[in-house]
């Protein structure tokens, strides 16, 4: 089958499922009001990838079928540099603000595939092999697929990994003649309403005797005893004036519950292998991920130095400060550009073939990120003031009688009509300041982890050896 068009990703999203939003069982996702907005709007991103087929699209290596680049195996570091223009792409649909849409697991699982060597490790040969074909089935059917890979939080002084005995996390119960069943939590499925299948894999090492939670495998989204606790609804009402964003950008984040569900063998690519479970998120893993992360992030920061301009102008805040703060945006925003450019310039080869982005610039981006996009939105909140709440809605904007006063009293600078500043302040507010922006600023501070914590960590993904070489010219020079 090749690339999904919008209907037919939507028609795949009536399938029964058990999730959870605002108290409510929700029976169809598609119409449903609180999810109806984002369901739409990954619509328009499988649509896009035929829009823009020249860039989004490619032949599978296999069956010549059309299917997103996404969806590539990168072997050279030209296969990053075209990988890395469809990632754009995507990205500028939703400025950034989706942070989870379909290529991010396109990508994570061709990374995966491209390591049979690590996946392979410690006798798990058949789980890799059944990864890869996992990941035929991926690309070909097109799927919308989210993960869950997060340990869940009971008590911060027991760690972050689970130890034997730890009945809230994720962990196999026993094995069936078709495969194993598991029962426990695990956080945060991103894109949960919106996904055909759920993943789950490592994201960080097990401590011994805890092989019972080092598993990694993929179930469909209506596998009988999985349940889907969504947070708070931040979607808007479908009004693309007063919700310019909220109203189609609201992705979902759900709490996972496996209430014993089984796995079918051929779906198990890690069972109770704390080797192979420890050594996935070592190496590969991070720097093909973070080349589709890094490039949303960029986007979203271009979005952001955009709504600053145009707000100073809509009041004609041409003041120094003012302009040192939207030039503190463009900073971040050159900034991050430029790392991904290094890390996909300095690209290497793994020892099965993989081509990933170097890891540093992109893990020094991953350390920063949770500062600059709170800032950003500081910045944003600053420059509009009084401004972002001075926004009449669409309702008042279109009664006959206050329209006349509006356009009279509420002009932008230099003959800005008054609706076009308006839609420019709503923005900012939807972008910087409303509920769902709240929830994005949460999401940049720690979906790959805090700043303190990746700072900390740094040692364990760069390259130290020049430094060294600097400082060892004078430590080691005779006197």
């Amino acid at each position: 089958m090749p690339a999904r068009t919008g209907e037919q990703f939507l028609k795949g999203l009536r399938s029964p499922r058990e999730i959870w939003v605002d108290g409510e069982r929700i029976g169809d996702v598609v119409d449903h009001p609180k999810l109806r907005g984002a369901a739409h709007a990954l619509a328009d991103v499988f649509d896009l990838h035929h829009e823009h087929g020249d860039v989004c699209l490619m032949p599978d290596p296999e069956t010549g079928e059309a299917i997103a680049v996404s969806h590539m195996i990168p072997r050279s570091r030209e296969d990053l540099a075209k990988r890395g223009k469809a990632l754009r792409r995507v990205a500028e649909y939703s400025v950034g603000l989706m942070g989870r849409t379909p290529d991010y697991m396109n990508v994570t699982f061709a990374g995966f595939a491209g390591r049979p060597d690590e996946w392979g490790i410690n006798g798990n040969e058949a789980g890799a092999e059944r990864l890869i074909a996992y990941q035929k089935f991926l690309r070909r059917a097109d799927i919308s697929l989210t993960h869950t890979i997060v340990q869940p939080t009971v008590d911060k002084a027991t760690g972050d990994a689970p130890t034997a005995g730890n009945p809230y996390a994720l962990h196999k119960v026993e094995d069936t003649e078709h495969g194993i069943v598991v029962r426990g939590t695990r956080v945060l499925a991103t894109l949960a309403p919106f996904a055909d299948e759920l993943a789950v894999y490592p994201a960080a090492p097990l401590p011994e005797e805890a092989d019972a939670y080092a598993l990694s495998f993929c179930i469909p989204m209506s596998a009988p005893g999985l349940k889907f606790l969504c947070r708070d609804s931040f979607s808007s009402p479908t009004n693309r004036f007063d919700h310019p964003l909220s109203s189609r950008f609201d992705e979902q984040d759900a709490f996972v519950i496996f209430d014993d569900v089984e796995v079918p063998r051929e779906r198990l690519f890690i069972d109770a292998n704390r080797a192979a479970y420890n050594k996935v998120p070592s190496s590969s893993w991070s720097p093909n991920i973070q080349q589709q992360t890094m490039i949303r992030a960029a986007t979203k920061l271009d979005f952001a130095w955009g709504l600053g301009l145009r707000m100073a102008a809509a009041i004609n805040a041409a003041d120094p400060e003012t302009q040192r703060m939207i030039g503190e945006i463009w900073a971040y925003a050159e900034f991050t550009r430029a790392a991904v450019a290094a890390a996909e310039a300095e690209a290497r080869e793994w020892p099965s073939g993989l081509w990933t982005s170097a890891s540093g610039p992109l893990h020094a981006l991953r350390a920063m990120l949770p500062l600059w996009f709170p800032r950003v939105n500081e910045i944003l909140r600053q420059i509009g003031s009084h401004n972002v709440f001075a926004t009449p809605t669409l309702a008042q904007m279109t009664d006959k009688d206050l329209r006349p006063l509006i356009d009279r009293y509420l002009p932008g600078a230099k003959a800005l009509p008054a609706e076009e500043r308006i839609r420019i302040f709503r923005l900012v507010w939807d972008f910087a300041g409303g509920a769902l922006a709240g929830r994005n600023e949460q999401y940049e501070r720690f979906y790959l982890a805090s700043s303190p914590r990746n700072l900390a960590r740094h040692l364990a993904f760069t390259d130290r050896s020049r430094a060294d070489r600097l400082v060892d010219r004078f430590l080691k020079e005779p006197y």
